[in-house]
């Protein structure tokens, strides 16, 4: 179904998380600090759940060392920081999605769900397609690449 890394320093948490996702099918990796997860985080990870404040650092510089490196996985930050600034900061930074705490374990599951799903529709299109039903989109050529006025003409 998928493989999360959850980087987390609430070891009680960090536990549950990995409980609650295992049950719903997912392969989980866990860390408790950000070397940790630099060393569990493998290019298989298909998502991350990611503390912003860690014992050795912010879950912001993992953040930005993923994204330099080219690699869009999904990252949702999981974290007691809700102020406004702080979630445009992370997303802004990269982060998919944001999450304060306390939540509710089945929005985050729905949401870590929709994450993936986004991910593998964009890992299958090119990243100048927009596709919909039947209909496809060239964003860079601003048409439809099966679109001739010849065949719109017929139909009528």
């Amino acid at each position: 179904m998928g493989h999360i890394l959850i980087v987390e320093d609430n070891e009680n948490l960090r536990l549950s998380l990995q409980e609650f996702l295992g049950k719903e099918g997912f392969s989980v990796e866990t860390a408790s600090d950000l070397k940790t997860a630099q060393l569990k985080f493998e290019k298989n990870t298909d998502l991350v759940l990611l503390d912003w404040m860690l014992p050795d650092g912010q879950g912001l510089d993992f953040l930005k060392g993923i994204r330099n490196q080219g690699i869009q996985v999904p990252i949702i930050f999981l974290t007691a920081r809700a102020e406004l600034v702080d979630k445009v900061l992370g997303l802004e930074l990269g982060a998919s999605d944001y999450i304060t705490k306390p939540f509710e374990s089945r929005e985050m599951l729905a949401r870590v769900r929709a994450r993936l799903r986004e991910a593998r529709v964009e890992a299958n299109l090119p990243a100048s397609e927009i596709v919909i039903g039947s209909l496809c989109i060239d964003k860079v050529k601003h048409r439809s690449p099966n679109f001739s006025i010849t065949k719109l003409r017929a139909s009528f």
